[in-house]
């Protein structure tokens, strides 16, 4: 029998207040954002309106100056000792940064190194896990994007998109809750495009929490749960993709809409 009372669930990402500078200049500007469990959220804007640093400040790439930011409910790095905060040691940062999986825009492959090798160095090397296991789990990801019968070949024998699959299965192969993408796409040539938005839909499908910063609007439309639009460090407007992107309340959301669509 129901108690009435609603389901409490914890945020995938709950971002508090956060600031960040690089010197003069103000990359964030006081960000509260929360992103629930198994929710796609893309977020646009135009070029320098803090989109990736926000990305980086979730994995911990970048530190934050004020605010703080929580994944899975736990807080990032930092620790609470009495009423004081204490910074984590690089180990436990590191500790924390395994359950996010990230995608770049630059591929990041290991040259050296085929597919499978690629795909196998996180869980063996940093997750210690047994190598057989992270060999079958690797050619299970590449089936997923598509790339089983390139296992053996090396990143320079692959096209652009395919090296870009190749680093989404290698995120993934880390396990993660969360999964950031930084522009996946912006490095590709536009034929490539698709083959790797169709892996990211996918992997939205399969109910993964997915923070995507991206300037292809229709897969936004398509795909997300909700849209940010963000500029000059701010978050200006959220809202279903329908609203943001159809409808835009603020003027400079607007504004950017029109100007990409033309």
């Amino acid at each position: 029998m129901s108690t009435g009372a609603p389901a409490v669930t914890t945020p995938m990402v709950r971002i508090v207040g956060v600031d960040k500078h690089f010197g003069a200049f103000h990359a964030l500007r006081h960000i509260d954002l929360e992103v629930s469990p198994g929710e796609v959220l893309c977020i646009i804007g135009p070029s320098g309106s803090g989109k990736s640093t926000l990305l980086r400040c979730i994995n911990q790439l970048e530190s934050v100056d004020a605010g703080a930011i929580w994944v899975g409910g736990e807080l990032t790095g930092h620790v609470v000792v009495g009423n004081c905060l204490h910074p984590l040691d690089d180990a436990q940062v590191a500790a924390q940064r395994r359950r996010v999986g990230m995608v770049f825009q630059r591929f990041n492959l290991f040259a050296h190194m085929t597919v499978l090798e690629n795909v196998i160095e996180g869980p063996v090397t940093v997750q210690r896990r047994a190598r057989e296991e992270a060999v079958r789990q690797a050619r299970e990801l590449l089936g997923r994007v598509g790339l089983i019968d390139r296992q053996n070949h090396y990143p320079s024998e692959l096209s652009g998109g395919q090296q870009q699959r190749v680093a989404i299965a290698r995120a993934l192969a880390m396990q993660p809750a969360l999964m950031l993408f930084d522009e996946p796409t912006s490095a590709l040539d536009p034929e490539l495009v698709g083959e790797v938005l169709a892996v990211m839909r996918n992997l939205a499908a399969s109910g993964m929490t997915m923070v995507v910063v991206t300037h292809e609007l229709g897969f936004a439309r398509e795909v997300a749960d909700r849209v940010v639009f963000m500029d000059a460090g701010e978050l200006v407007e959220q809202g279903s993709a329908a609203t943001v992107l159809t409808a835009p309340q603020h003027p400079r959301t607007r504004e950017f809409i029109s100007a990409v669509i033309k």
